[in-house]
């Protein structure tokens, strides 16, 4: 029988010349990528808010290390962070086997990285661009809602709030005009004072403090009814202005996190509509980069573009050349930014798709399929009838934005053998055009259709839609875990800087490339130099020089 031989074990003795555990860390691993990337940014702005005094800090280039590679690992909590920092070899190495606590990880990521995160993903994406993977001279655009943290029942509506508010303001009248009618009996030399319809808070506690004046020895009735009105109807009028102020746009917000709005997520395996509490979060991507991201209020796509693509540029001083979009930001007013920032718009528009369909072409009582007489400005209806024009009209958006649009009316509908067909209203057909927005269309159609047009149309999918895939299925954040725009934004901006750096290790993979060790080694070369000229009074142009030479050895 031939001899069992097991492996030596080390035990838990201790060893005369000890192995470096972070050896055992492959090269091409994640946390070292991270370790390069934060080594390389500029955190100056960050290390000025320190002041200095009292027990020795963390440092924030560590801290910033241990959250970036916690959101490339799918690791949000606090309390597991700082369980791994004790636990796990990445995140030991990653912070240098520094411990901070879960308080201490957690002050530092609501503190004080929310006011930089904006400048820090925008750095990795500067550095992207110059390593080639993004340009910047495109956009896909897209946006998803993702629930708050807030509770799903705690809700306030505005149009509750706006009832309830002008059923209390009616009965405060009430009171109010009953004790102002009891004192002008008893004196008659008192002007009688007309009560405004509507009354506020402020002016409420004016109205009280001048009837005390005037009720020297105020009748039982009398005292009971502004008791009510100072203990009852003062304070749910005080609630009711600041769940106002709350909402200011916004159709509703929770209670357990003001900033969160109700929006209908399909959420459920049949896909059906629930309202909860939410944020609608909208990314710009390119080659499933997330170059920018921004987080917003209303549940509507249309209305967040002009903001996104504002902070876009405010985030790399320039503007793309082109931005692709579905038809949930097709709207006359965005046609029209894009059009003033001189942006290419491939984005559809409602009813792109149905109308290149049979059913909609050789429809004759569509509006768009009636014939129109520019000259003269009339439609012309199936039966031969002219409509003409009756007047014009506005439309405004939520953003306030004013559209013009023109009615057409026939004359004689009565009798009409298609009328059954061709609309089911009582009286003569009446149509509402929009000629710009008709025009706008059209060209975004003939973008839409080019050759580029298709080729942007069939990328866009695999573009915006893959990185949603990605950071709501595959790494299940379908919920944020801060309350408040502020944190919110943080929360989700660290989840796009952990895919792109996820990206990036793939793309390093895939490619075979030292593409980025290069671009890390040169970056601490021109630091290095810059340190080293300015301790010898070197000349710029001597320091570019220098580093000119090497990038010419490192091309080479």
């Amino acid at each position: 029988m031939a001899k069992v031989v097991f492996k030596n074990q080390t035990g838990n003795a201790p060893e005369l010349f000890p192995i470096n555990i972070f050896d055992k860390i492959p090269d091409h691993h994640p946390v070292r990528l991270v370790d390069a990337v934060v080594n390389s940014l500029d955190i100056s702005d960050i290390i000025k808010l320190y002041k200095g005094g009292g027990t020795s800090a963390y440092h924030p280039r560590m801290m910033i290390k241990v959250l970036f590679y916690s959101y490339l690992s799918n690791t949000y909590s606090c309390r597991k962070i700082a369980k791994a920092l004790n636990e796990n070899i990445h995140f030991m190495y990653i912070s240098g086997n520094s411990t901070p606590d879960f308080r201490t990880i957690n002050d530092f990521r609501s503190k004080i990285l929310k006011d930089h995160i904006q400048k820090l993903f925008a750095e990795v994406v500067k550095m992207l661009v110059e390593m080639g993977y993004v340009s910047l001279d495109v956009q896909y655009v897209d946006g998803t809602k993702i629930e708050a943290k807030s509770n799903r029942y705690t809700f306030v509506w505005k149009g509750s709030v706006e009832k309830y508010k002008e059923k209390l303001e009616a009965k405060i009248n009430k009171v109010l005009s009953d004790i102002e009618n009891s004192i002008n009996s008893d004196n008659q030399d008192v002007n009688k004072e007309e009560l405004p319809k509507k009354i506020n808070s402020e002016e409420l506690r004016e109205k009280l403090s001048e009837l005390n004046k005037k009720l020297k020895e105020p009748t039982k009735k009398q005292t009971k009814e502004l008791q009510k009105l100072q203990e009852e109807h003062l304070p749910k009028l005080t609630k009711y202005e600041k769940d106002l102020r709350i909402l200011g746009k916004r159709n509703s917000y929770s209670k357990t996190d003001e900033d969160a709005t109700f929006m209908r997520l399909k959420d459920d395996h049949m896909q059906n509509g629930q309202l909860k509490p939410a944020y609608n979060t909208q990314i710009s991507t390119e080659n499933q980069f997330i170059t920018h991201a921004s987080i917003h209020q209303t549940p509507g796509d249309t209305t967040t573009l002009e903001s996104h693509l504002d902070g876009f540029e405010s985030a790399y001083e320039k503007q793309s050349r082109e931005v692709v979009a579905d038809a949930g930001y097709g709207s006359e007013e965005n046609y029209e930014m894009l059009k003033e920032k001189e942006v290419t718009a491939y984005v559809k528009y409602n009813y792109f798709h149905k109308e290149q369909k049979r059913t909609m072409k050789n429809n004759p009582f569509l509006v768009q399929n009636l014939f129109y007489n520019a000259e003269k400005d009339f439609f012309v209806c199936p039966m031969g009838q002219r409509m003409e024009n009756i007047g014009t009209g506005k439309r405004i958006s939520s953003n306030g934005y004013e559209s013009q649009v023109t009615y057409y009316q026939a004359k004689r509908c009565e009798g009409c053998p298609l009328r059954g067909q061709c609309f089911q209203a009582k009286g003569n057909r009446k149509i509402e055009v929009n000629h710009r927005l008709n025009e706008l269309k059209s060209e975004a159609r003939e973008l839409l259709n080019s050759e580029k047009g298709q080729e942007h149309r069939s990328k866009r999918p695999i573009e915006v839609e893959a990185v949603f895939g990605q950071l709501k299925s595959n790494n299940k954040f379908n919920r944020f875990t801060l309350t408040g725009l502020e944190k919110v934004e943080l929360e989700f901006l660290l989840m796009a800087l952990g895919h792109n750096l996820r990206k990036m290790v793939a793309a390093k993979a895939s490619s075979g490339k030292t593409v980025f060790k290069t671009y890390v080694w040169y970056s601490k070369f021109a630091v290095f130099v810059k340190i080293y000229a300015n301790n010898h009074l070197l000349s710029q142009d001597y320091q570019n020089s220098i580093l000119f030479e090497h990038s010419e050895k490192l091309a080479a």
